[in-house]
C-alpha cells in the first residue's frame, strides 16, 4: 500500500527540517573539529552560511580554528566574509583574536575592513592587543589599523560611561607587557587617552585582572611612567595611582609615582581612604613608612585603631611617631543649594578630600558636570560655597583666569567667583549652573519662555563684543542657566578671539546666533546644526519676525546686534500694535500719493502684503468702521497700506462696543489677522530717513 502522498506545505516543512539537521550537523563537525565530516556535509548541501548558537557561521567556526585551507573552501563556496554574530563580531575580528595572521590577510582580499567593530566597539586590532597576539597585532598595524582609535558604543552605552577605551588599555588591562611597549615605542600609541570613565592606560595597568600578574602590572607601570604618563588619572571609584599602587603592595612604584610632582600624597577615593590608609589597612609596613616620611596626612581615619585590629604593634608605633591621632567626624545636617547636583554635593561635603586652599575638590566622574575641549568640569565647594571647577594645567591658565575675570559685572557672562593654584594647576571656580541650554530645552521643552531667553542670549553676545572679543562657538552646551532661569554665556573651550576691527568675527557669531535663534525658537527638537527655517511652527504669533531676524543676523546691516537686541520680534503684542497706529498719526497730514510713497521709496518692506486686505477684515469691523456710530463723518478704505494703518489708528481712538464685542481685544485681532504687517511696516520705515525715528522711538522704548 503506497503511503499518502505529501502536500505541498509537507513537502516544504520536510526539507526545511532536513536543512536545519544538515545545518546543526555542520556546525557540531566544526567545532569537535572534523574536517572530513565538514567536507561530507558541505557535498550534502549544508548551508554554508546558516547561523549556530549566538549566531556563529561556519566560516566563524572555521577562522576560530586556524584552519586556512577550509576558510578558503568556505569563502569558494560562497560563506559571507561579512556576516556578523549576535553581538556583532565577524571572521575577521575572530581571526585577530586567535592570532590568524594568515586568515586575517585572506579575509582582506573579500573587502573587509580593517577597523571594522562589533557591537561593543571592539576591532580586530583591540582584540589582538586584549589577547597578547602581537604578530596580528603588527600585521594589522602595516594594514592601517588606527591605533588610537577609542571604543564606540552606543548612545545608551556611553551615558552609562562604558566604552571609550583604546588597544593600549587592553593590553595593559590584561597585562601583555611587550605588546604595551610595541604599541607605545613602534605604533605610537597614545598614553594619555582616557576611557569613558576617565581612566588611561596607566589605571588600567594597575587595575586587578584575573588574568593579569603582579609583575606584568608593576612593569608596565614603571614603563608607561618613564614615556609621561598623567599621573592624575583616576578609576571609576575616584582611586589614583597611587591609591592601586599601594594595592599592589608594591614598594619600588609607589616611591616612582611619589617622584612625580604632580601627585597629591593625601588624595583619596570616593570613600575617603587614601594611599596611607589603604597601607595600613593592607599591612605593609615599608610602604606606610615611606607613606608617612614624605607628609602623608596621619589625622584622617582611624589609622591606629586599624593597626590594632591588624595586631600589627609595629604599624602602631609608626603611626604613634608620626603624631596619628583620631579625630571623630561630627555629622552637620547641610543641604545644597543646587537641585539638579543635590546628591553629588552632599557626598562631596561629607567625605574627606584634600583641600586646595579654600576649595574641595574630588577630581572624578561622579563629580564631573561637563565635558570641554580644554578638559573637565567639576563640582566643587569654595569655603562652603557651591562652585563649578574648571581645572587648567596649561601654560595659558593665567590667560584664562585673566580673560574671566574682565567678565565681572557683566549681567550675562559667566564671571569668576575665586580661584586657587596647586602644583601648576589652576582652578577658576564659577557660580554653579544647574544646566546648559541644550539640557534645558530638552528638559523643559514648551515651559520654556523663548523671547526672555533670547534677550539674554543677545545681551550677554553684546557683552561679550563689548569687551573686544567674538566668541566663534556660540553652541547651545556654552550657555549655562542658573536656578532662577538667568542665562550666562562662557568660553570653556577657548574658541574666543580679539575682534580688532575684524568685522568677519563679528558677523560670524551672528551667523551662530541666527541658528540658535532657530534653536531655541524650535525648542531644541532637532540638533543645533540640523535645525533651520523650515521647523519654525508657521501658526506661531512672532513667526514673521522671528524669520526676518534670522534673516537680519545672516546679512547684518548697520544696525549691528545692539539694533536688532530691539528688533519687533522682542516687541510686545501692544507695542506691535501702537507702533502700527502711530504711523498714521504722522501720515494723516501729507496727501495720499506722499502717504504711499512713505513705504515706496526703497522697497525696503518689500510687497505690501495684504493688497486685498478689505476682503480679509471682519466684514463687521470694516462696515461699522466706515460709519463709526459715535461720529458723523464717513471714512473710505481702499486695499493699501496706509488705509489699513488708519483704520487700526481709528479703531483704538475711537473704540466702538459692539466691535470689541465682536473681534475681542483689538492688538490681538490684527496682528493675528495680518501678521506681516509689523515687519513690513518696519523695514519701510527703518530705510526711510524722514520717518525713521518712529522706528527709533519703539527701539529706545522699554
Amino acid at each position: 500500500m503506497k503511503p499518502p502522498a505529501q502536500s505541498p506545505q509537507e513537502a516544504s516543512a520536510a526539507s526545511t527540517e532536513a536543512a536545519e539537521d544538515l545545518a546543526l550537523e555542520l556546525h557540531t563537525a566544526l567545532r569537535n573539529r572534523n574536517w572530513e565530516n565538514v567536507l561530507e556535509l558541505l557535498e550534502k548541501g549544508a548551508e554554508v552560511n546558516s547561523r549556530g548558537e549566538a549566531g556563529w557561521t561556519p566560516l566563524q567556526s572555521s577562522v576560530k580554528s586556524g584552519n586556512r585551507e577550509l576558510v578558503q573552501l568556505l569563502l569558494d563556496r560562497g560563506a559571507c566574509p561579512h556576516a556578523r554574530k549576535d553581538n556583532g563580531g565577524t571572521a575577521f575580528i575572530e581571526a585577530a583574536m586567535v592570532g590568524e595572521v594568515d586568515v586575517m590577510e585572506l579575509l582582506l582580499g573579500y573587502g573587509v575592513e580593517v577597523n571594522e567593530h562589533d557591537d561593543n566597539g571592539f576591532t580586530a586590532f583591540m582584540e589582538a592587543a586584549w589577547y597578547g597576539k602581537e604578530e596580528a597585532l603588527e600585521f594589522l598595524y602595516r594594514k592601517g589599523a588606527d591605533v588610537n582609535l577609542r571604543r564606540a558604543v552606543s548612545e545608551e552605552k556611553e551615558k552609562l560611561h562604558k566604552g571609550g577605551a583604546t588597544a593600549l588599555m587592553d593590553a595593559c588591562k590584561k597585562g601583555h607587557f611587550s605588546v604595551v611597549k610595541t604599541l607605545v615605542e613602534e605604533m605610537g600609541a597614545d598614553i594619555n587617552l582616557r576611557d569613558n570613565r576617565d581612566r588611561n592606560a596607566l589605571i588600567h595597568a594597575l587595575k586587578e585582572d584575573p588574568d593579569k600578574e603582579k609583575e606584568s602590572a608593576i612593569s608596565i607601570s614603571h614603563f608607561l611612567l618613564e614615556h609621561g604618563v598623567d599621573v592624575k588619572s583616576k578609576d571609576e571609584w575616584g582611586q589614583t595611582a597611587l591609591i592601586l599602587a599601594v594595592g599592589w603592595q608594591s614598594l619600588d612604584l609607589v616611591e616612582a609615582l611619589l617622584e612625580k610632582d604632580e601627585i597629591n600624597i593625601d588624595d583619596a577615593d570616593e570613600k575617603g581612604n587614601t594611599a596611607l590608609m589603604v597601607a595600613v589597612e593592607k599591612n605593609h609596613y615599608r610602604i606606610a613608612k615611606l607613606l608617612c616620611e614624605r607628609g602623608a596626612r596621619t589625622d584622617i581615619g582611624n589609622l591606629i585603631e586599624v593597626a590594632d585590629r591588624k595586631r600589627a604593634p609595629g604599624m602602631v608605633r609608626l603611626l604613634c611617631q608620626h603624631e596619628a591621632r583620631f579625630v571623630p567626624q561630627t555629622l552637620v545636617s547641610w543641604e545644597p543649594k543646587s537641585e539638579r547636583w543635590r546628591q553629588q554635593l552632599k557626598e562631596l561635603y561629607r567625605m574627606y578630600r584634600p583641600m586646595v586652599g579654600k576649595l574641595k575638590i574630588f577630581q572624578y566622574i561622579k563629580q564631573r558636570i561637563q565635558n570641554t575641549s580644554q578638559g573637565a568640569i567639576y563640582l566643587g565647594l569654595h569655603d562652603g560655597t557651591e562652585v563649578a571647577v574648571r581645572v587648567s594645567c596649561s601654560t595659558d591658565c593665567e590667560g584664562d583666569k585673566i580673560f574671566f575675570e574682565k567678565c565681572r559685572g557683566s549681567e550675562h557672562l559667566l564671571e569668576l567667583f575665586q580661584s586657587e593654584k596647586d602644583r601648576g594647576c589652576m582652578y577658576l571656580c564659577f557660580p554653579l549652573w544647574e544646566r546648559n541650554l541644550e539640557e534645558h530645552l530638552q528638559e523643559q521643552g514648551d515651559q520654556v519662555d523663548c523671547k526672555d531667553a533670547l534677550r539674554m542670549i543677545f545681551k550677554a553676545v553684546r557683552e561679550l563684543h563689548s569687551l573686544g572679543f567674538a566668541h566663534q562657538d556660540l553652541h547651545p552646551r556654552n550657555f549655562f542657566i542658573d536656578s532662577r532661569h538667568k542665562i550666562y554665556l562662557a568660553d570653556f573651550d577657548n574658541k574666543r578671539k580679539l575682534i580688532e576691527g575684524k568685522e568677519e568675527l563679528i558677523n560670524s557669531d551672528l551667523e551662530d546666533l541666527s541658528r540658535l535663534l532657530l534653536y531655541v525658537l524650535t525648542r531644541g527638537r532637532k540638533p543645533f546644526q540640523k535645525v533651520s527655517t523650515e521647523d519654525l511652527p508657521a501658526d506661531s504669533p512672532d513667526y514673521e519676525e522671528a524669520l526676518d531676524l534670522v534673516k537680519s543676523l545672516k546679512s547684518p546691516d548697520e544696525r549691528g546686534l545692539e539694533g536688532l537686541s530691539s528688533h519687533p520680534y522682542f516687541w510686545s503684542k501692544k507695542r506691535r500694535f501702537n507702533f502700527l497706529k502711530s504711523i498714521w498719526n504722522e501720515i494723516k497730514g501729507h496727501s495720499q500719493p506722499d502717504r504711499e510713497a512713505v513705504f515706496q521709496a526703497t522697497g525696503a518692506g518689500g510687497t505690501f502684503p495684504y493688497p486685498s486686505w478689505t476682503k480679509q477684515i471682519d466684514r463687521f469691523v470694516l462696515k461699522t468702521m466706515r460709519r463709526p456710530p459715535n461720529m458723523k463723518k464717513s471714512f473710505v478704505y481702499t486695499d493699501d497700506v496706509t488705509s489699513l494703518l488708519r483704520l487700526i489708528r481709528n479703531l483704538d481712538e475711537h473704540p466702538d462696543i459692539s466691535i470689541s464685542q465682536k473681534i475681542g481685544d483689538y492688538a490681538e485681532y490684527f496682528l493675528k489677522v495680518f501678521p506681516a504687517l509689523t515687519i513690513y511696516a518696519y523695514n519701510s520705515l527703518r530705510q526711510n530717513s524722514e520717518y525713521r525715528h518712529l522706528v527709533d522711538i519703539q527701539e529706545g522704548s522699554p
